[in-house]
C-alpha cells in the first residue's frame, strides 16, 4: 500500500476524519494495513489485545462461542467500522472472536503505538472512551444489532442453465419476502453482453463500471445504479480476465455497497476463469444452478469438487439448483448420487410465453412458488408448522390448515408426529383441507374405526396395521418426500435408542407408518434395524425438528390435554352419566349414554392411551416453549378415539386459529 493511499483512507475514516494534518500524519506513520483471506481468523476470544483494527475494504464478523462451541453471530462490520478496542482500553483479554467474512484489508495500530496516539490526540481518547462507556452502561456488547449484509452468488458451469432469470427472480423474491434492501451485481467480460437490462425493461441505454480502467476512488459507484421500477436495483460490471486486479476492486465496491443493501446477488458468467472463481470465494452462499441431465449433472459434480478442494469452500455454503427446462428420466436420489451433493431446491419447468420476472407477473406459478420458498430461507423468513399427537383430537389440525389455506398465511416447512403426520403428509401431498376433511368421512359412524384395527397376538403390540396401511396408501400411493409440495419432516421414536428419527427423504408412507405406531397397540415398524414407534413418544409437538433446522418462526398445534383438560373431561363424562334414564329416552340418547358409559369403562386400550397422554402432556407442555405461536383447540367433552366427528375436531381447530390471527400475522410480519 502507497503512502499517499494509506494517507487517504485514513482522512476517509470518520474516527479520524476531524484529525489535523499532524495527527493525521501521525497516525500514517504509526499504523499499517494488513490483509487477512476470506474465512482468516483476526482474533480469538480469550487472546490478549495486541492491535486496534479499522475495516478499509471487505467485512469482518464479530462472534462468540455458546456452550455447545456454536459460533453465534453478534455483529457485521463494513468500512470505516473499528473493532478490537474494549479491549485495549481495559487492559482485558478479549471477549469476542472475529473473522474476515471474505477478503479485507485492515488498518491495524499495535498496542503501544495505540497508546502513544491516544495522549497525542486526546480527542481521540475522549471519543472512544464515551463510546466504551456507552457500551458498558447499556450492555449491549453481546447484543448489539447492527445492519447484516449477504452477499449470494448464482452461477453455472456452462450457459443456458436459467441462470439469469433465476438470480432476477431471487432478488426480486427476496425484496418482495423480506421488504429489505436488495440489488443485483450483473458482471460480465469486457466483449460480453449484459442480459439483465432487456429482461428488467432497463432499455438500452445503462451505465456499466469497468473494473479495468476505473481508478481506486469508487466514490461515483453510486451514480451508475439503475434504479429497477419493482424494488430492486441493479449495477453492471465489466471486467478483463487477464487484469489481476479487478477482483480487489470487486470487492472494494463491496464494501460501498453493504452499508446500503441487505442482499447482494451476483449474477456471475458461466466462465470458469480465475475471477469469477476467486469472485465466487467471497460469497457468502454460491447458488449453482444445473439441468437434471447427466452431462450437465457431471460438469455440476466436478465444479463442486473444485469448490471444495482448490479454494477451500465450505459444502454447507453451497447450494445446488435443478431447473427442470430439460427432460430427464433420473429419480431424484439418481440426480443426488450423480452430484454427489444435496440438491437445495428443484425449479420446474417454466411455461411458454412466460415474463422473466415470474415472481411478480405468475405468482402462483410452480416457479414462483420454489422462489418464494428459496427467498424466505435465504431471508431467515421461513414458517415452519407443527402437528402434534391426539389421534381423533388430530382432527382439529384439519381446521386449522382450512385458516391457512383462506388466509394465505405462508408455511414454508411443516411438521407432525403421529396423527399429525398423517395429516400433514396428505397436505403436503396436495390435498387441501377440505379433501381431507371428506378422506375422514369414511368413519362417519363410531363403529367405522375398527375399520382400521386388524387384531394379532399380543406379543409387541395386538394391532398388526394392515388395514391402516392399505387406507393410507390409497392416499399417499408410492409418493416419496421428493413429490411433496413443500418440505416434510415426519417424526418417529427409537425407544430403544431413546432418540428421535426424523423422516425426510424415501418412501413417505413408511414415514407415516413409523409415526404411527402407538407402543402397545400396535407392533413397531421394522426400519434397516430399528423397532421404531410413535413419534409422539418423544415429540408429541414437533417443534424441536424445525427449531433445529433453522425455522425461527413456528406455529404449533397441540391438540394434546393438559392435565387439567384432562380432569375436566372425566368430570364432564361423570355428568353425563348421571342423566336419568326417562332423559335419556325421551331425547333417543340411550344409545349416547350406553357409548358414554363404555367410553368410561376402563379397557386396555383405554389405558394405554390415557397413560401415554398423561405423559405426551408434559412433553408437549415443553414443546410448546420453543414456539411463537401455540394453537390449543379446546376439546373438552370429546373422546380421543370419536373419529366420527372429525367435522366438530376441525371446527374447533378452525375457531381456535380465526381467534389468534392477529397473533399469528404478528410474529411472520416481524
Amino acid at each position: 500500500m502507497e503512502y499517499a493511499d494509506k494517507a487517504l483512507i485514513i482522512k476517509e475514516i470518520p474516527l479520524f476524519s476531524k484529525a489535523n494534518k499532524e495527527q493525521q500524519a501521525l497516525l500514517n506513520e504509526r499504523s499499517k494495513v494488513a490483509e487477512f483471506k476470506k474465512g482468516q481468523l483476526i482474533y480469538e476470544e480469550g487472546s490478549p489485545a495486541s492491535f486496534f483494527y479499522c475495516v478499509i475494504s471487505g467485512r469482518v464478523e464479530i462472534f462468540m462461542h455458546q456452550d455447545n462451541n456454536a459460533a453465534k453471530a453478534l455483529e457485521y462490520l463494513h468500512r470505516g467500522q473499528y473493532f478490537g478496542m474494549i479491549s485495549l482500553l481495559t487492559g482485558e483479554p478479549h471477549s469476542v472472536s472475529a473473522r474476515a467474512l471474505n477478503d479485507c484489508r485492515l488498518l491495524v495500530i499495535k498496542k503501544e503505538d495505540f497508546d502513544f496516539i491516544l495522549k497525542r490526540i486526546p480527542e481521540m481518547a475522549i471519543g472512544l472512551s464515551q463510546t466504551l462507556s456507552r457500551r458498558l452502561k447499556n450492555k449491549d456488547i453481546h447484543q448489539k444489532s447492527v445492519f447484516e449484509s449477504m452477499v449470494v452468488s448464482v452461477f453455472s458451469s456452462y450457459s443456458q442453465a436459467g441462470k439469469s432469470i433465476y438470480a432476477l427472480n431471487l432478488a426480486l423474491g427476496l425484496y418482495k419476502e423480506t421488504g429489505k434492501s436488495v440489488i443485483i451485481l450483473d458482471v460480465a467480460p469486457k466483449d460480453k453482453v449484459h442480459s439483465l437490462p432487456s429482461r428488467m425493461d432497463l432499455g438500452r441505454e445503462f451505465k456499466i463500471f469497468d473494473l479495468a480502467s476505473a481508478a481506486s476512488d469508487y466514490s461515483h459507484v453510486k451514480q451508475l445504479i439503475e434504479r429497477d421500477k419493482f424494488g430492486i436495483d441493479v449495477l453492471f460490471f465489466a471486467y478483463d480476465p487477464d487484469d489481476q486486479t479487478c477482483l480487489r476492486k470487486l470487492v472494494d465496491i463491496f464494501t460501498f455497497l453493504v452499508n446500503d443493501y441487505n442482499y447482494l446477488v451476483l449474477d456471475l458468467p458461466s466462465l470458469m476463469d480465475q475471477f469469477v472463481f476467486k469472485a465466487l470465494n467471497q460469497s457468502d452462499y454460491i447458488h449453482i444452478l444445473t439441468s437434471p441431465d447427466t452431462v450437465d449433472l457431471r460438469r455440476t459434480h466436478n465444479l463442486i469438487e473444485r469448490l471444495k478442494y482448490d479454494f477451500h469452500f465450505q459444502e454447507n455454503k453451497i447450494k445446488i439448483i435443478v431447473n427442470e427446462y430439460k427432460f430427464s428420466k433420473l429419480t431424484h436420489l439418481q440426480q443426488i448420487d450423480f452430484l454427489g451433493h444435496n440438491v437445495f431446491a428443484t425449479l420446474p419447468r417454466i411455461e411458454l410465453l412466460s415474463s422473466d420476472r415470474i415472481v411478480l407477473d405468475g405468482p402462483e406459478s410452480e416457479y414462483a412458488r420454489v422462489i418464494r420458498r428459496i427467498a424466505r430461507q435465504v431471508g431467515d423468513r421461513l414458517v415452519g408448522l407443527a402437528l402434534g399427537v391426539g389421534v381423533a383430537y388430530g382432527f382439529c389440525h384439519i381446521g386449522v390448515l382450512k385458516v391457512i389455506e383462506e388466509e394465505k398465511i405462508p408455511i414454508d416447512v411443516i411438521a407432525g408426529s403421529s396423527m399429525g403426520a398423517i395429516i400433514a403428509s396428505l397436505w403436503a401431498t396436495g390435498h387441501s383441507s377440505a379433501q381431507i376433511l371428506k378422506i375422514t368421512q369414511e368413519f362417519k359412524e363410531p363403529k367405522y374405526v375398527w375399520s382400521l384395527i386388524d387384531l394379532t397376538l399380543p406379543f409387541a403390540g395386538f394391532i398388526k396395521g394392515n388395514k391402516l396401511h392399505n387406507f393410507l396408501k390409497r392416499y399417499l400411493g408410492s409418493k416419496t418426500f421428493y413429490d411433496l409440495k413443500l418440505p416434510l419432516k415426519i417424526v418417529a421414536s427409537d425407544v430403544k435408542e431413546k432418540e428421535p428419527i426424523i423422516f425426510e427423504k424415501g418412501p413417505l408412507l413408511d414415514a407415516v407408518m413409523a409415526s404411527c405406531a402407538m407402543p402397545g397397540v400396535f407392533r413397531p415398524f421394522a426400519f434397516k434395524e430399528a423397532a421404531l414407534f410413535d413419534g409422539g413418544v418423544i415429540h408429541p409437538l414437533p417443534t424441536e425438528p424445525l427449531f433445529m433446522m433453522g425455522i425461527n418462526k413456528i406455529i404449533a398445534v397441540n391438540v394434546t390435554p393438559t392435565r387439567q383438560d384432562i380432569i375436566s373431561q372425566r368430570e364432564f363424562l361423570k355428568r353425563e352419566l348421571s342423566i336419568t334414564y326417562e332423559t335419556v329416552k325421551k331425547r333417543r340418547w340411550f344409545d349416547l349414554k350406553n357409548y358414554l358409559r363404555g367410553k368410561f369403562k376402563t379397557n386396555i386400550l383405554d389405558s394405554i392411551f390415557s397413560s401415554i397422554e398423561y405423559m405426551q402432556s408434559e412433553l408437549a407442555q415443553r414443546e410448546a416453549g420453543l414456539a411463537d405461536i401455540v394453537l390449543h383447540p379446546s376439546t373438552g367433552g370429546m373422546h380421543w378415539l370419536e373419529l366420527s366427528r372429525a367435522k366438530e375436531f376441525a371446527r374447533i381447530g378452525e375457531e381456535e386459529t380465526r381467534k389468534n390471527l392477529d397473533r399469528i400475522w404478528k410474529v411472520i410480519n416481524e
